[in-house]
């Protein structure tokens, strides 16, 4: 059974205050369940491997589906759970207050807020709106006395800003100031971008993404990062290979893919034990 919310939460904060760690993103419960075994310290779910896993776009599965989705990941296992909660499924401050009230009561660890606005003519939200929507966050967490991590996310790499890197960091700084745990721009993409960022937050802990072969462990814990998540990128992995077994099926007829299969016997003996586990 999963531990008290209140300890993983305790033991989530824990981890922000010294080290490095990662924190990889399952897409269903399944995968949850073999991350944690291989001894992750804690888990944040993925808005793009769940949507993709429900057959549709990111940001395509709305604010009740995400939460039972949450609730479910955090229910399935016994370390912290992270989630990934968009743009708080709303755009004024009032509202983004009751979705991370029902976040909170969902069981998670920390959440994460994005200041884009999903409107191509205007991908991020005004500074100031964005900083009011953060600050709303943050009162609900403190209200709720729980503890919850709150990481401030910059959109600006993502949504093609003219300078990415300036304005992230111009961004994340208020987003320190308003309160943010723990910041994080995803898309950085080189060493000096990394330490530009950690320099500009210190002493918060910055959240790097690594969504692509580039950095490694060593190489960002040496940099001072402190946390280190890989968003969709292990359902993109799974789904590669999916299609391109699926594709040759189709199209020569051969099952030579299927070669790189995990065996069966592997899998089923791996989920026959965690469940005799959670039952003892």
């Amino acid at each position: 059974m999963p531990t008290d919310p209140a300890v993983r939460r305790a033991a989530f904060r824990r981890l922000h205050e010294g080290g490095c760690f990662v924190m990889p993103n399952p897409w269903d419960v399944g995968s949850a369940r073999a991350l944690q075994h291989l001894g992750f310290p804690a888990l944040a779910t993925t808005s793009a491997g769940m949507a993709f896993s429900q057959g549709l776009p990111d940001g395509g599965v709305p604010r009740s589906g995400v939460l039972e989705h949450v609730r479910a990941i955090a229910g399935a296992v016994e370390v912290p759970v992270s989630a990934d909660f968009e743009s708080g499924f709303a755009v004024d401050a009032a509202g983004v207050a009751e979705s991370v009230r029902l976040c909170v009561a969902a069981g998670v660890a920390g959440l994460s807020i994005e200041d884009s606005t999903g409107d191509r003519t205007a991908p991020l939200f005004e500074l100031d709106v964005a900083v009011e929507r953060l600050r709303a966050a943050r009162e609900v967490i403190d209200a709720s006395g729980t503890g919850v991590v709150l990481t401030a996310r910059a959109e600006c790499h993502l949504v093609g800003h003219p300078d990415p890197l300036r304005e992230s960091i111009r961004r994340l700084e208020a987003y320190a100031a308003a309160g943010a745990d723990c910041l994080y721009a995803p898309g950085l993409r080189t060493p000096q971008e990394v330490a530009a960022v950690v320099k500009a937050v210190a002493p918060r802990p910055v959240n790097v993404l690594a969504g692509a072969p580039g950095f490694s462990v060593a190489q960002l814990r040496d940099q001072g990062v402190r946390r280190i998540s890989v968003g969709a990128a292990l359902a993109r992995a799974a789904w590669g290979a999916f299609l391109r077994a699926a594709e040759e099926i189709a199209g020569p007829g051969t099952f030579q893919a299927l070669a790189e299969a995990a065996p069966f016997p592997r899998l089923n003996a791996f989920f026959t034990e965690d469940v005799r586990r959670r039952e003892k």
